[in-house]
């Protein structure tokens, strides 16, 4: 068999490449899987073109070379560890978010696969995180390093929909609230692999810890405008046979929701993750739901 070269190309200058080389699935040899996970460390989120042969035992295979598969605590039927991302279903994840926040070891990496498509647009978002604590003037981050905030999936309804909820999106957003998580973050974390500083913000944010509602959005806001600066971002147009990777704890996404009503369906893997830990050393706090303490 000829060898093949593995090459790794930056889209952009801090975050995203493309990654050539590879048929993604679970026969991969561990030089590639190393090289594929050393890629998604620096470039925060890598892309993968015309994997057309990979189905969801493929996906899920390839995912377990890089961690223990994980589902979603609330979207997911027990035991069900490809969730789709379906328009159908009313999934439009079209605010800048970091998966499953509202659990204390979310998601260390989440594997995303093009189903079906819209004719056009779709396109997805991504900010890096690392980049955007790096960029903050030294009080304001000295400032962040302090901070703790409350992250929930109880539906943010001060920062509700503004057109018209569809039935389909109603009927998600009850099944995704069927149990309340809360949890308490650094605003900071240490990344355990690159030891770089990255923010913990995005949509599942409820409040800052020790700040009133008025003040806790303004200051979140401004952390907002830094992880979202086009500088720190990348976007994907999405073809047929396309897979993305991404680090969950240095990035934040979200959709573009361009394709009028057209459907559009990927499936998701995500990588079970580790608690994060503040700068102060910290770790994340789990508030809600309150477990009982077994006798």
């Amino acid at each position: 068999m000829t060898a093949v070269t593995v090459s790794v190309s930056p889209v952009a200058a801090r975050i995203g490449a493309v990654v050539e080389g590879v048929r993604l699935g679970g026969e991969l040899d561990s030089i590639t899987v190393d090289t594929v996970r050393d890629a998604l460390h620096r470039h925060r989120v890598i892309f993968f073109r015309d994997q057309h042969h990979l189905d969801d035992a493929g996906q899920l295979a390839f995912a377990r070379l890089l961690g223990e598969p994980i589902g979603h605590p609330t979207a997911s039927a027990e035991g069900e560890l490809i969730v789709p991302i379906d328009t159908d279903h009313g999934v439009v994840a079209d605010r800048w978010h970091t998966d499953v926040t509202f659990v204390p070891a979310y998601p260390l990496a989440s594997i995303l696969r093009a189903v079906r498509l819209p004719d056009v647009g779709g396109d997805t978002l991504w900010a890096d995180t690392a980049s955007a604590y790096a960029e903050l003037p030294a009080p304001l981050a000295a400032f962040a390093d302090s901070l703790r905030a409350v992250h929930s999936n109880r539906h943010d309804y001060a920062a509700a929909d503004t057109d018209v909820v569809s039935e389909a999106r109603k009927d998600y957003r009850e099944l995704f609230e069927s149990t309340v998580y809360e949890t308490e973050h650094p605003v900071v974390r240490i990344h355990p692999v690159t030891g770089e500083r990255t923010l913990v913000l995005g949509a599942f944010v409820r409040r800052l810890v020790g700040f009133d509602a008025e003040d806790s959005a303004a200051l979140l806001a401004l952390f907002r405008k830094h992880v979202t600066r086009p500088e720190n971002t990348v976007r994907w147009r999405w073809r047929a046979g396309d897979v993305a990777i991404w680090d969950n704890r240095a990035t934040q996404h979200r959709v573009i929701t361009d394709f009028d009503g057209a459907r559009r369906l990927l499936h998701r893997v995500t990588i079970d993750g580790d608690v994060p830990v503040g700068v102060d050393g910290r770790p994340s706090l789990a508030l809600l739901p309150v477990r009982e303490a077994v006798a």
